[in-house]
């Protein structure tokens, strides 16, 4: 009996090492989706839109309530992700920048951060050039410039921008954490995060920023306990954080497999927002479930949705994805993938386009623009996979070997589908 009772257990210890730890508890999200309190974010900002707008007086134009104004309207889209708010508000910029006859610096500092968001990186640049003809302040200066340059791959520039500032604050720390993020320094970018995240104070916008990328950057080294920690503690604090909710959803269905905590996270997000982002990822959460009807519905609204005009290249990565896997159309990947190469030439853009090409059976042209602008430059998990696959389709086993131990080491910013064929590539 003593032998038996050892060997029940061994089997139970045995059972249990090989259960999967499920990280997303049920109990909590149950907890935050029966929230029914408007968050305070929402009703400030509401104030403050209110505010302002009745502050303008249309037959004496001035600056400073129609800049409070715009930027309330670009604070919406960020709780909203309505895009038609970030275009109201740069039409408020411009006629600003018409009535003072482009003698003011502020209102092209919002429409550089404006056209960043919407991934109009030239257009930023061209703003940026105005604003510093005008004159603007040598940190708003090098901390635009900084934006700037690395949204364009002028990484070197970025650097050298970076060391002009002397002051160890937030916006420094949260800049150097993208930079070390980019040269694949995950350790140093989550300690600047960190140190980003001390030096918020106060400052809800500002610690919910710090606190999200925190758990993005864990999220992407694997760290999923302390990834699901941080997106927790950022809804704590709002629950307007929606990128945050999107966060813990991620980890339900990658990690703990769970597409129905995964779904009703995503369907709260998207009753709650106007971004196509919730659909894309509802559009994997079918996939894993096996669902194709689903998946291929999912997959052609949001392709529907963002290829409206008001959206430009902001989703192009996302319509590549799409093309190259769910609704196989490659030569539409294609175009955009070289369209997206006017917008920036960075290694990742660079990648999409060889990916596209080698979709589109164009192979030699695949390994050409591979070998001159992608090789031995860093990449993030979905474009370090896709070089795997793309060597590999290329008989160059060693090479995809590589790249596909290096995707490994983010494979939780990737789908569970690319996850299972990525470890499958890794077992062969």
């Amino acid at each position: 009996m003593k032998h038996l009772h050892l060997l029940t257990v061994i089997f139970l210890f045995t059972a249990c090492q090989h259960r999967p730890i499920h990280i997303v508890s049920e109990k909590y999200v149950d907890s935050l989706l029966q929230q029914t309190v408007i968050p305070v974010a929402y009703k400030q900002n509401a104030e403050e839109i209110k505010f302002w707008q009745q502050k303008i007086d249309p037959k004496n134009p001035g600056m400073v309530a129609e800049l409070k104004y715009a930027s309330s309207l670009a604070t919406r889209f960020n709780l909203t992700g309505d895009i038609n708010d970030i275009k109201r508000s740069d039409s408020i910029l411009h006629t600003i920048n018409r009535t003072f006859k482009d003698k003011e610096a502020a209102p092209y500092l919002g429409l550089i951060r404006h056209a960043i968001l919407q991934h109009k990186f030239l257009l930023a640049d061209s703003f940026l050039q105005q604003a510093q003809r005008i004159g603007i302040k040598p940190y708003e200066s090098s901390t635009t410039s900084f934006d700037v340059d690395f949204e364009l791959g002028r990484f070197y520039e970025a650097e050298q921008e970076l060391k002009k500032i002397t002051s160890n604050d937030y916006g420094y720390f949260f800049r150097f954490s993208k930079l070390a993020h980019y040269r694949s320094d995950v350790d140093t970018a989550i300690s600047s995060m960190q140190k980003a995240l001390e030096t918020a104070g106060t400052n809800l916008f500002l610690k919910q920023a710090a606190l999200s990328n925190l758990a993005d950057l864990y999220l992407h080294n694997g760290q999923l306990e302390k990834a699901y920690a941080y997106y927790k503690e950022s809804i704590q604090l709002s629950s307007a954080d929606l990128h945050s909710i999107m966060g813990i959803a991620w980890i339900a269905l990658v990690h703990d497999k769970n597409t129905f905590l995964a779904e009703k996270l995503l369907a709260h997000v998207q009753i709650k927002t106007k971004s196509p982002e919730p659909i894309y990822k509802l559009m994997y959460v079918a996939q894993a479930k096996g669902d194709s009807i689903k998946e291929m519905q999912y997959a052609k609204e949001f392709v529907l949705k963002v290829s409206d005009s008001v959206y430009g290249n902001m989703y192009n990565k996302y319509l590549i994805e799409i093309f190259t896997g769910v609704l196989n159309e490659p030569a539409k990947a294609e175009a955009i993938a070289k369209n997206e190469l006017l917008n920036r030439s960075t290694s990742q853009t660079y990648a999409w386009y060889v990916w596209a090409l080698f979709k589109n059976n164009r192979y030699s042209e695949a390994y050409n623009v591979f070998q001159n602008h992608v090789s031995g430059k860093p990449l993030e998990g979905l474009e370090l996979y896709w070089m795997g696959k793309v060597m590999k389709g290329l008989n160059k086993g060693y090479n995809a070997e590589q790249f596909f131990k290096e995707a490994n080491k983010n494979k939780y910013d990737l789908s569970p589908v690319i996850i299972q064929d990525l470890e499958k590539n890794l077992d062969h």
